[in-house]
């Protein structure tokens, strides 16, 4: 099986939709999906993950199923250099602050840290990753502790239109390592695709390995620069955003 990671195009938050950028990222998608021969559509409720499934599904007449455990993990914690201001999420957090404690590295011992636990973030993830576990074991594969049953081995296409923070979630249940890995090192811009595949080495067993993230090719076919959301300033002091 299969799994198609998208995350929505450029967003406007405050009418929570997609810029005008981000709509030519949408349509840009199309051609890039039309070839997938996706089996399902999952979608956030999500208006700028609505708005950039729409392009796709309009051009294949299809309809994506919606999933409210795949709106974005935008759970507010207290950032430790912010004195008391709660607008922030997990991986919008400086390096030099959230290394100083290896527990955060760890696949168990990340919920642990005192600003996580203040927040419950690890219960709240175990309800999203429980959610994604029925649904894969919907479509043929059921987790057992940290492999999966190939109950029902397929070649499906499943494709979620989705969030940074949120797809990061499911790579970091599906790869058994701490959130805070992939929030803090790894990026999907804006109407990017992480494809993800099974790998059943035994008869019966199978693991989820990530064959690209991130993955905007669809923009350089197009000659289109890419947004820059879901990224820091490359130089500090350049212009782009640094908090």
């Amino acid at each position: 099986m299969r799994l198609l990671i998208i995350r929505h195009g450029d967003p406007d938050y405050e009418h929570n939709d997609l810029t005008p950028a981000g709509k030519v990222e949408a349509e840009l998608l199309v051609p890039r999906l039309q070839r997938e021969e996706i089996t399902e559509f999952y979608s956030s409720p999500l208006g700028r993950a609505k708005a950039t499934a729409r392009p796709t599904l309009e051009a294949l007449g299809r309809t994506a199923t919606e999933q409210d455990w795949l709106r974005e993990f935008s759970i507010r914690i207290l950032r430790p250099d912010k004195n008391g201001d709660y607008s922030f999420v997990p991986w919008d957090w400086l390096p030099a602050d959230w290394l100083q404690d290896p527990r955060l590295l760890d696949r168990e011992r990340w919920r642990e840290n005192e600003i996580m636990a203040a927040e419950d973030v690890g219960r709240k993830y175990d309800r999203v990753t429980a959610e994604f576990d029925k649904l894969l074991e919907a479509h043929g594969y059921r987790r057992n502790e940290l492999l999966y049953d190939a109950v029902q081995p397929n070649a499906d296409t499943l494709a979620f239109f989705c969030h940074f923070g949120l797809g990061c979630v499911l790579l970091s249940h599906l790869m058994n390592c701490s959130p805070m890995v992939l929030w803090q090192g790894m990026c999907m811009p804006p109407s990017s695709v992480t494809t993800v595949y099974t790998e059943e080495r035994r008869p019966g067993t199978a693991v989820f390995r990530t064959l690209s993230m991130g993955d905007i090719s669809h923009l350089y076919a197009a000659q289109v620069q890419p947004t820059f959301a879901a990224r820091f300033c490359e130089v500090y002091g350049d212009g782009s955003r640094i908090d």
